[in-house]
């Protein structure tokens, strides 16, 4: 893939927007949340909101490292691993009650919800966009 910072910014909102709303709308009434659904449908869009918003920031980060190696680019699983730090922060902010209250939330039930989107976004991404979007590689990760 020909790495852009508007590509990887405009990857991350378009996955965000689409394949995490729909699987979070589709798996948050069996994640071990306590309280009702409501509850974790409003920590999930929170939650979704912290990824768009603070990723971005980190994209920057992402990227100014990115130019320190050779080829520019990640290997594929870091974009995996990666996860655990924007979840650790993502948790963070969204227990201290931004962007909006929330219900208290504990780790574990967030690891689960948090992990579990980043997981489907990761693996659309590097599964089926590629086939269904062939330019987007071409294009520096560019939607649009």
């Amino acid at each position: 893939m020909t790495p852009t910072l508007l590509g990887r910014l405009q990857t991350r909102w378009v996955m965000v927007w689409t394949v995490g709303l729909v699987w979070l709308l589709l798996v948050g009434p069996f994640l071990p949340f306590a309280g009702p659904v409501a509850g974790v449908y409003r920590t999930g869009l929170a939650t979704l909101v912290v990824v768009a918003v603070v990723g971005t920031a980190w994209e920057f980060v992402y990227h100014a490292l990115q130019q320190l190696r050779w080829d520019k680019d990640w290997p594929t699983l870091l974009g995996l691993v990666l996860g655990v730090t924007e979840g650790v922060v993502a948790h963070r902010i969204v227990s201290a009650g931004i962007p909006w209250s929330t219900p208290p939330v504990d780790a574990v039930p967030f690891a689960w919800q948090f992990g579990s989107v980043w997981i489907a976004i990761w693996l659309v991404t590097n599964g089926p966009i590629r086939i269904l979007f062939p330019r987007w590689r071409f294009a520096g990760g560019r939607f649009w």
